[in-house]
């Protein structure tokens, strides 16, 4: 299977997100979710599968990350 063509991704921040500094999301080609610093587009990408994003998100809903906050 060819790798995800990280210049074609839908990037979308929280509309939340003031000043710019935000991560940004993205639909992977392979099914996966592409999170990036909005700040340096450019930079390293981290690449979840669908169920492991699904996870952090209930996770979060959950409030099960808001001790490090």
């Amino acid at each position: 299977m060819p790798a995800d063509d990280l210049t074609k991704l839908d990037w979308r921040k929280a509309t939340a997100s003031a000043d710019g500094a935000c991560v940004e999301v993205a639909p992977l080609q392979s099914g996966g979710i592409a999170v990036r610093d909005s700040k340096d587009p450019m930079g390293p990408v981290l690449r979840f599968t669908r169920r492991e994003w699904v996870s952090f998100l209930d996770g979060l809903d959950k409030g099960e990350f808001d001790h490090v906050i």
